[in-house]
């Protein structure tokens, strides 16, 4: 498709709303029959998901990772997800330093001076052969900026928004949230720093998250447009669609909770799920799926919390899981674990942390460690290695401990360095590599909640354990990815965009 169009969906900074109106224009053109494909050039995130790596990008692995954006993006365009549609990933470990991923495969550790002086040029290269693959194969490219397009101290390297709307030929869209306050100085201060070429390619400027009458706003947008000559088409109301989450910024402060919402379920009756706020936390998507079930509260708790209020505990996945586990250790959550009495659930790096033993620990640690103690919840050891498995994966499921009377196939995905060793007499309900005990589960196994058969047995056992009876309340959901269409088509003027309304 030689004529493919690509619109860049671009921020006056990190989390104004550009995942949200990419994945709503997605969905959009993808039910007016459009061919219609996700990009995001360089990602930054530890919320990552395994798909397919296509047969004309230059890895020979199957699979890869991408951001949870472009998987969720990839979802709302009605088209499988692929490494093309986030070619570059970056997925801090703390110390200033990321892993490295280019067309999926983990490249290796990096601090930020040396992936600018080093592989940026790489980096761009495939960027933009991913994106020539994702134009040949369709009529619009729905691309998703990063942070600010204003970084002037970036212009000069800035693959997600500058270098994108370059080698794409994109048309862009200014998205601005008010929630923050500050939303037209901060549009009128992003057009004036853009470099003069890509200010001739803003179409449009959307105002994002707004509470209130639209008609407030009116003597802003008529001054903004008549400073600029910038259009603005539209003003979104603060309405979260239920989206995944693509980083920490959009996790509640620490000891606050999240939940889906008014579910019909009075406090005395619900319970509660308390997640360490991990300093290097990644994939807390996995939580969201809980979140959602009538009842359920998610609570992300500080380190040095105590369990005193949870029903049950689930250890999130960490892109640093040595040096995660001693900053739990010095705040006193192992003693917390191990005196609480609950279901405990860890999820991938959540597991190797209620091991025995972690080794090889300077794989993962920005320091040089040979071994560190895990909690020891579990009769299983961890051992660091370089290579990285990513894999979709099928699982079948014989509940014990907090999965007790599941049974059946679930599905996820495994992204991990770690090798964990389980002895034959520990039961593994999902798969060899995971393990249990009577109140305890440790699996590699992402999404797991997400397989209805596994959510609703450890809800079950979170209620029986709690020792109260789990109500049963209807709910119907509207799809995110409806809802973020909806969003969409009703506050935005896409005729001015060449969309079809």
């Amino acid at each position: 498709m030689a004529d493919c169009r690509t619109l860049l969906v671009a921020g006056t900074a990190s989390h104004v709303g550009k995942s949200t109106v990419a994945a709503g224009i997605c969905r959009h053109l993808a039910d007016a029959g459009v061919a219609v494909a996700p990009f995001k050039a360089q990602n930054m995130s530890n919320n990552a998901r395994a798909v397919p790596v296509p047969e004309a990008a230059p890895p020979e692995a199957a699979w890869g990772e991408v951001g949870v954006s472009q998987y969720v993006q990839a979802r709302a365009a009605r088209v499988p997800a692929t490494t093309d549609h986030n070619p570059v990933l970056l997925k801090p470990r703390g110390d200033a330093e990321s892993q490295f991923v280019l067309d999926g495969q983990a490249v290796g550790h990096y601090a930020a001076g040396d992936y600018y002086d080093d592989f940026w040029e790489q980096a761009r290269g495939t960027a933009a052969a991913a994106h020539a693959r994702l134009a040949a194969d369709h009529d619009i490219v729905v691309a998703e900026g990063a942070g600010s397009i204003a970084e002037v101290n970036l212009h000069d390297r800035d693959l997600a928004n500058v270098e994108t709307a370059r080698f794409a030929d994109a048309d862009v869209l200014v998205a601005a949230d008010i929630e923050r306050g500050g939303a037209f100085a901060s549009l009128y201060g992003t057009l004036e720093l853009l470099p003069g070429d890509v200010r001739e390619r803003v179409a449009g400027a959307v105002i994002t998250k707004f509470r209130g009458d639209p008609a407030l706003l009116e003597p802003g947008i008529a001054e903004i447009e008549e400073r600029t000559g910038v259009p603005v088409l539209g003003v979104l109301p603060y309405d979260d669609p239920g989206l995944p989450a693509e980083d920490s910024l959009s996790l509640p402060d620490e000891g606050r909770g999240v939940d889906g919402g008014d579910d019909g379920v009075a406090d005395a009756r619900a319970v509660t799920v308390a997640v360490p706020r991990l300093p290097r936390i990644s994939n807390f998507t996995d939580l969201e799926p809980l979140a959602r079930v009538p009842g359920v509260r998610v609570a992300y708790v500080p380190p040095a919390a105590d369990l005193a209020d949870a029903d049950a505990v689930v250890l999130p996945g960490t892109k640093n899981t040595v040096d995660d586990l001693r900053d739990l250790r010095d705040a006193g959550f192992g003693a917390e674990l191990r005196a609480f009495d609950g279901p405990v659930v860890g999820l991938c790096g959540g597991y190797q942390l209620l091991g025995e033993r972690v080794a090889n620990a300077g794989v993962e640690s920005t320091d040089d460690l040979e071994a560190v103690a895990g909690f020891g919840l579990l009769p299983a050891e961890t051992a660091f290695r370089e290579d990285k498995r990513v894999d979709a994966v099928t699982r079948e499921l014989n509940g014990v401990g907090p999965l007790a009377g599941a049974a059946g196939e679930v599905s996820g995905y495994e992204i991990h360095m770690g090798r964990t060793e389980v002895p034959e007499s520990v039961p593994n309900p999902v798969g060899p590599t995971s393990a249990a005990t009577d109140r305890v589960l440790g699996t590699y196994l992402h999404g797991l909640f997400e397989n209805a058969v596994a959510r609703d047995a450890f809800v079950d056992a979170v209620y029986e354990s709690a020792g109260r009876e789990r109500p049963t309340v209807e709910q119907s959901r509207e799809s995110p990815y409806d809802a973020a269409a909806d969003l969409v088509r009703e506050h935005v003027d896409l005729a001015a965009l060449d969309l079809p309304a």
